[in-house]
């Protein structure tokens, strides 16, 4: 059996949000046409994610973009991204 993607988040910048983890990271990859995408973590964590989880609701988020997330456990022991939300330019 291949390893989950995203094991159980444990470091990094996170803080706790109800049964969630809030955390920050980069889109690594997004395919708009089947609307999945992968974001990673700051410490390095890949999670998965739906285009449905994008906050502003557009559907769509450019690769490289920073991001904060919540991540939440999904099926068959994995976590994914949710509540993904482009972080503002400093």
């Amino acid at each position: 059996m291949p390893p989950a993607l995203g094991p159980s988040p444990h470091c990094g910048d996170t803080r706790q949000a109800g049964s969630s983890v809030v955390t920050s990271g980069v889109v690594a990859e997004f395919d708009e046409a089947a609307g999945l995408g992968t974001v990673t973590a700051t410490d390095g964590t890949a999670y998965g994610f739906q285009c449905t989880q994008i906050a502003d609701g557009t559907r769509t988020i450019a690769v490289g973009a920073a991001v904060t997330f919540e991540v939440r456990p999904w099926h068959r022991g994995r976590y994914e991204a949710t509540a993904i939300t482009p972080r503002a330019r400093s």
